[in-house]
């Protein structure tokens, strides 16, 4: 990598973490681990690189809500720019769908497996059955994990190292849209879903009658593909902002997620922002007061 990953790109991947998890139904505190742990990086005082890099993984873990887990999350993309669960995620997997993957492991035994050993590959999952880690799981006897391992070097010797959760190119880190860009594509989105001109999805959660509600729209800009839609998530609907609140997402290898709010405080209120970029929005917004930020219905 050319520059370190800031924190602001750190927090924003983890509250993608969040948003997707909950988007496939993750239990409530499992999201809202990643939330805490966005609003801790966001708010930190120096860059976490600089944390990591004077104390490891340790000194991750002293910051409020970053436990063992998350600190090697926030590792993985400090030093790659990347982060794996996240690539599983936007393929609309679970993390432990890949453990889940090995025989005689179902996805509950695989969720608990990720939760006391905090791996999520099959390669770790290999060498955790290995060096007596995996015994220690509730569920896990000698016969089933001698099952494992078979299984695991089955699916390797079908599918190649790719199989093993260690791919042999990583995705290329993401390439930040500017304000602008992410700005027009919430434009673009409102003025299509408000006139009829998007299909519409039926989203799986809070959605009891499977009702197609939800518009989507898919469009590009610069060469690079996007997806928005309203965000359909608990805090969305807790707050009414189900309507107003829109997340737009790169589908390119290594793209990220982002969400436009209406601001409700300072000089940019009635605008649309993008949440964590607000200094950005406010700079575009003196030079450019009516494109794209004028607030719209």
């Amino acid at each position: 990598m050319d520059a370190p990953v800031d924190n602001t790109r750190i927090a924003r991947m983890l509250d993608e973490v969040a948003d997707r998890m909950e988007a496939l139904g993750a239990g409530f505190f499992r999201v809202r681990a990643y939330r805490r742990g966005a609003r801790t990086i966001r708010a930190l005082d120096r860059p976490v690189a600089c944390v990591l890099d004077r104390l490891g993984p340790a000194g991750l873990r002293d910051l409020p809500g970053i436990g063992r887990s998350l600190a090697r999350h926030v590792a993985e993309i400090v030093r790659t720019g990347r982060l794996r669960l996240l690539d599983q995620l936007r393929l609309g997997k679970m993390p432990e769908d890949e453990l889940a993957r090995a025989r005689a492991i179902g996805p509950r035994l695989a969720a608990r497996i990720r939760d006391r050993l905090h791996i999520d590959t099959l390669g770790e999952l290999d060498a955790a059955a290995r060096d007596g880690r995996l015994e220690r799981v509730p569920g896990i006897g000698r016969r089933r994990m001698g099952a494992v391992r078979t299984s695991i070097a089955d699916i390797r010797n079908r599918a190649g190292p790719a199989a093993s959760g260690h791919p042999s190119v990583p995705l290329p880190a993401s390439r930040e849209p500017g304000v602008v860009t992410l700005l027009d594509i919430d434009r673009e989105y409102r003025d299509k879903a408000g006139s009829g001109r998007l299909p519409r999805i039926a989203p799986r959660r809070f959605n009891p009658l499977r009702a197609a509600w939800l518009p989507i729209l898919h469009t590009s800009r610069d060469g690079r593909r996007y997806t928005a839609l309203h965000s359909n998530t608990a805090r969305a609907h807790e707050l009414g902002m189900s309507r107003d609140w829109v997340v737009i997402r790169c589908e390119e290898p290594g793209g990220g997620s982002w969400t436009i709010i209406t601001a409700q405080l300072g000089p940019p209120r009635g605008h649309r922002i993008v949440r964590g970029r607000e200094r950005e929005c406010r700079r575009a917004l003196e030079q450019e007061p009516l494109l794209p930020f004028e607030h719209r219905n």
